[in-house]
């Protein structure tokens, strides 16, 4: 049996303000540190250590991530991080106010945009974000360097975030996870979700029904081919 635990970054500040953040690198609340100190401190008490770690480009999600491995005294553990562990780009919605983009707009159509499995978001609502922030035709962002301007998404369906993260996990967690390797990995709402519906082979229309919350570890006991055996939230 392998043993493997999901972590969605702690409360972010536009979490916190009810806003889509996406790949907008947005700063940890400070309900969001206290959610990932928290979080540390239940995997210690139900006796849980890590060889490996994952995490995106974020900061919401590294600031756990380093929060978590401070709390838990694995600071020295090798960290992994990468784009394709990025939460989900929401294109133009990215830095509004979600109710009021409800009342907008209209609830279904905004609803549409958020669960739907395949439909993209608009690409030109939002106009926040920074003015590093990579597009197509203006990737200045550094940590986005070796990405094709081709790869650099300008709004992103589960799907296409699906599409991201699975090669990924495929890999290069998966063949650690074979090796024995005990595996954090934080990350987001729209990234975890990807692994979940992939590991508990959710349908597209189930998978809308899946929430994943902040600052709350997921905890995997897989098989040898790694299906799931149990899936629960710690706390």
């Amino acid at each position: 049996m392998y043993k493997l635990v999901l972590l969605r970054h702690g409360e972010s500040l536009w979490n916190q303000e009810n806003r889509f953040t996406g790949w907008t690198d947005v700063a940890l609340s400070s309900k969001g540190i206290e959610e990932a100190q928290n979080a540390a401190r239940l995997l210690v008490q139900k006796g849980f250590s890590f060889d490996v770690a994952y995490t995106s480009f974020l900061k919401r999600a590294v600031k756990t991530l380093w929060l978590v491995l401070e709390e838990m005294d694995l600071m020295w553990l090798p960290v992994y991080k990468t784009w394709s562990l990025n939460e989900r780009h929401y294109g133009g919605l990215q830095g509004l106010n979600k109710k009021e983009t409800e009342q907008k707009y209209g609830k279904s159509k905004v609803l549409l945009w958020r669960r739907s499995f395949d439909t993209l978001p608009p690409t030109q609502l939002g106009n926040d974000l920074p003015s590093s922030f990579p597009t197509k035709d203006h990737p200045k962002d550094h940590r986005y360097k070796d990405l094709r301007s081709q790869k650099i998404p300008t709004g992103e369906s589960l799907k296409n975030t699906m599409e991201r993260v699975l090669p990924y996990w495929e890999r290069e967690i998966v063949p650690k996870i074979q090796e024995g390797k005990r595996i954090l990995l934080v990350a987001h709402g729209n990234s975890i979700r990807s692994l979940v519906k992939d590991l508990d082979s959710l349908s597209n229309e189930e998978i809308l029904k899946v929430n994943i919350p902040t600052g709350s570890p997921l905890m995997y006991t897989l098989d040898q081919d790694l299906k799931p055996i149990s899936r629960s939230y710690l706390d």
